[in-house]
């Protein structure tokens, strides 16, 4: 008789979930409706829609994660994210480092206090909520191991290293930041390796700190597979390989087919635990 009176099959527990959901399905839908409005509209109302897109994709962002951790900690963990993204761009910007010698261009917005655009703020909050998404379907198997926390950030911060990889084609393109000539030979649309280093860092010390703020503290049996942030996830990666492809660069939506592959297949293989 107890088991019918736990949370799952509770009546009144089911209407609160689902009045929980629908905003975050809501927006995920207007999301997706966004992206691809930004893919058949002219060039000239495409930098409007890529602006309104950004924040659709920031809200279902932070509404996937609002649906099991209080909201105010997902808001201050996207507050962090953003902050900690933006100044290090920033600082990329005025001294080369972490990233390397950059400028932003017209397309990103007008910069915050004449220093990082916007958008870029936005692009962080994006690359780190999601890539952690799909790194909890990637490690569902090994979510009662000791170092699944460190497990974790690892596989976050690698898979927002692929999302920057992905990104950088797409940058180039539409004139969201210029890269400076350094003295290493070897770029990726004028990326230096010293940028996806600098990407790298930057990810694991915002995860060191929001980490603590995105544990779900309410005891009791594991959630169901979350494939939201899957779904942003690859509708970036198609959103900057159909731009690639405009362009005919087939080298990266070759690559970015490989990385959206790799990250389903293991993603649907982690769901299934």
């Amino acid at each position: 008789m107890q088991a019918k009176t736990g949370p799952a099959q509770n009546p009144a527990g089911a209407t609160t979930l689902k009045k929980r959901d629908w905003p975050h399905y809501l927006l995920l839908t207007l999301t997706l409706v966004a992206a691809t409005a930004t893919l058949v509209s002219p060039p000239g109302a495409a930098s409007n829609l890529y602006a309104l897109l950004l924040l659709l994709a920031v809200a279902s962002s932070i509404a996937a994660l609002a649906r099991q951790l209080p909201l105010q900690s997902v808001l201050f963990a996207a507050f962090i994210t953003a902050l900690i993204g933006g100044a290090a761009h920033g600082l990329s910007a005025r001294t080369g480092l972490p990233f390397g010698p950059l400028s932003f261009g017209e397309s990103s917005g007008l910069p915050l206090f004449n220093t990082v655009p916007p958008n870029v703020l936005l692009l962080w909050v994006i690359a780190i909520f999601n890539s952690r998404g799909v790194a909890r379907l990637v490690l569902r198997p090994w979510r009662r191991v000791k170092t699944y926390g460190f497990l974790l950030m690892g596989l976050t911060a690698a898979l927002a290293l692929a999302f920057d990889f992905a990104l950088e084609p797409f940058a180039h393109l539409k004139h969201l930041w210029l890269w400076e000539p350094t003295k290493i030979p070897v770029t990726w649309f004028g990326a230096s390796p010293l940028s996806f280093l600098g990407w790298t860092f930057v990810s694991l010390m915002i995860l060191a700190i929001i980490m603590p703020y995105l544990i779900r503290k309410q005891p009791g049996n594991p959630s169901a597979p979350d494939f939201a942030p899957l779904a942003l996830w690859l509708g970036a990666i198609v959103l900057f390989s159909v731009n690639a492809a405009q362009a005919n660069l087939w080298l990266p939506v070759i690559v970015n087919i490989v990385i959206a592959g790799v990250a389903t297949f293991f993603s649907w293989r982690g769901a299934k635990w």
